[in-house]
């Protein structure tokens, strides 16, 4: 049993870090002039580009504005409470003891 309470909380880590990179990414898209390849951004950038370089060819940017950090922080999101939320999928499969 410890290993399912290992890989929750592992799980759980990994997708709040994606979610508070996804956030940093959203409050940069309002601040254009911001080079995020450059000094300690490039590290939010380097995590991100690639899952959010495909989802800007399926959806371009509305008004200028790039949404695609918006729709990969509600996929985030969503997967969290699905596996390791009071009511996912590992909590249920596998309550504490």
């Amino acid at each position: 049993m410890p290993a399912v309470i290992v890989i929750n909380w592992v799980l759980g880590v990994i997708l709040a870090v994606l979610t508070l990179i996804f956030l940093v990414r959203i409050i940069f898209t309002w601040y254009p002039q911001v080079n995020l390849t450059q000094g300690p951004l490039k590290i939010i950038y380097w995590l991100s580009e690639p899952v959010l370089a495909p989802t800007r060819r399926i959806v371009p940017p509305l008004g200028g504005v790039d949404i695609s950090p918006i729709i990969w922080l509600g996929i985030v999101t969503l997967l969290r409470e699905l596996l390791v939320g009071q009511q996912g999928l590992l909590f249920l499969l596998f309550p504490p003891a």
